[in-house]
């Protein structure tokens, strides 16, 4: 059908138009899409087993859904997601405020004018990506805001009676008809106004100011929830609760992988920096931190740890060595591990801490999780060091630290050039031994952060002391980091 040449009612008629409630179009979009074997929801990573299958069943279920998880899941991702369910173009009669449907009119307005022209009446075409209404739900939010409110102006102005529906200047749900309409964090909208939506969901039926006015709205609801805010905030009404027909339970990245591929998505433009190379270990190293945070003692687990953590995280990661390419004049550089140090904000601001974490500080708390990750990557990657071990065990790491005995003074300058890194790792010729056996395949660009790597790991397995020095970071042995207060 050519909507660019259908501009009235007749002519819809004539293509063969049919009306269908936004549930059905959903419903039959969806089913033709898995039919044709098209890719359904793929911006939506990691929930492939768990929530899209559920998605699809509340869909052909015809419900409206309430999506419940932490912050940082993708819920309203998710809500978006199902606009590309819709038909590309509906008509509605021109000039309504809630999208009347040309054939069969909810308003006064569109009634009238159907009634007047009939088959002459004007339509215009709406585009799927016009049918998505989003409110986020706070405590100011009124019925007005949502439902709508008589206008005593129009009331008077054109003498008609508050009973009157032509009054009515229509809220945002009136307004997205035959659309998509989202509520985000539905437990922080009062009760009483979470009141005014049950009728809107079972029935139909606009009360305002106390004048039922009977509005069959088609509307495809969504609402997101936290399961803190049941507790903490405030509650979903038992009788809401009701008439959501599915709720579904979102959840973070099972896995690192997933994490990765979620970050690598969302990422902005900026940060896929082609002048900063990210070692693939750099990529796992920042997502670990998430994982890290998701079980730390000083992290409120109720409140969650967002995936926008390990994106904005990258971020950071990419414009700290950006800057020090810059300062260093250099064409292009490499992530090292001094880089990490310009992810502390993007963690301080993420997480909420217990009281223990908030007695510690946050920044402190930052660097622990740090620390966590960077001792379970070099668990993963070489092997669990032990304080105490038995003779000839872990020889290839005392060589290491034998090194740093031999050489006391050792910093690694924050703002040397690509060759005077390059020139420091590989001036500890026992990290080179270790990355041969324990990493034997690992791409030659990722060499010089492996090693770094395995220092900050060490330090992690208290095998060597860092600290912190003017313009770097200085290693040592750990017995003659401790005699002179390194």
């Amino acid at each position: 059908m050519d909507h660019t040449k259908i501009k009235n009612v007749k002519e819809l008629k004539d293509a063969g138009y049919k009306s269908r409630s936004i549930k059905d179009e959903l419903k039959d979009n969806l089913l033709e899409k898995i039919k044709n074997g098209e890719e359904l929801f793929k911006t939506i990573i990691g929930y492939d087993d768990t929530v899209i299958p559920q998605l699809k069943t509340a869909i052909l279920s015809k419900h409206n859904i309430n999506l419940l998880g932490l912050r940082g899941q993708a819920k309203t991702r998710i809500a978006r997601s199902m606009v590309d369910l819709l038909d590309e173009y509906i008509p509605v009669i021109s000039g309504s405020s809630v999208n009347d449907d040309p054939f069969c009119p909810i308003s006064t307005f569109g009634q009238e004018i159907k009634k007047e022209k009939g088959d002459d009446t004007p339509i215009e075409w709406m585009h799927r990506s016009e049918r998505f209404f989003e409110k986020l739900a706070t405590p100011d939010v009124t019925v007005a805001d949502l439902i709508g409110d008589i206008d005593p102006i129009k009331a008077a102005t054109q003498k008609l009676s508050y009973a009157d529906e032509r009054v009515i200047h229509f809220g945002m749900i009136p307004r997205a008809n035959r659309c998509i309409f989202v509520i985000n964090e539905l437990p922080d909208l009062q009760a009483r106004i979470q009141v005014s939506l049950f009728n809107i969901l079972q029935e139909g039926d606009v009360q305002i100011r106390g004048f039922n006015i009977r509005l069959p709205l088609d509307v495809n609801f969504v609402f997101t929830a936290n399961p803190e805010d049941y507790t903490n905030r405030g509650s979903i009404v038992t009788p809401l609760k009701d008439r959501i027909g599915s709720q579904i339970l979102t959840h973070y990245p099972n896995d690192i992988e997933t994490a990765k591929k979620i970050t690598q998505q969302e990422i902005g433009d900026d940060s896929k920096n082609a002048k900063v190379y990210v070692p693939e270990i750099a990529k796992t190293l920042i997502e670990q931190i998430g994982f890290e945070a998701r079980k730390s003692p000083y992290i409120d687990a109720n409140s969650g740890v967002s995936a926008r953590m390990g994106i904005t995280m990258f971020e950071n990661l990419i414009s700290r060595a950006d800057l020090r390419r810059v300062e260093s004049d250099e064409e292009e550089t490499s992530i090292r591990m001094s880089d990490f140090e310009g992810i502390l904000p993007a963690i301080t601001g993420k997480v909420e801490l217990v009281y223990e974490g908030e007695q510690i500080g946050s920044e402190k708390v930052a660097r622990i999780l740090l620390g966590e990750a960077i001792k379970e990557i070099f668990n993963q990657t070489f092997k669990k060091l032990k304080k105490l071990k038995k003779e000839n065990e872990e020889k290839e790491f005392d060589d290491v630290v034998q090194w740093f005995l031999e050489h006391s003074e050792f910093v690694i300058e924050e703002n040397l050039s690509n060759n005077e890194y390059a020139e420091k790792m590989n001036s500890i010729k026992p990290l080179g031994v270790l990355i041969d056996k324990y990493v034997p395949e690992h791409e030659s660009a990722d060499e010089l952060l492996i090693k770094e790597l395995i220092l900050w790991g060490m330090v992690e397995h208290e095998k060597l002391n860092k600290k912190k020095v003017d313009g770097g970071v200085s290693f040592a042995d750990e017995l003659l980091g401790s005699l002179y207060g390194k």
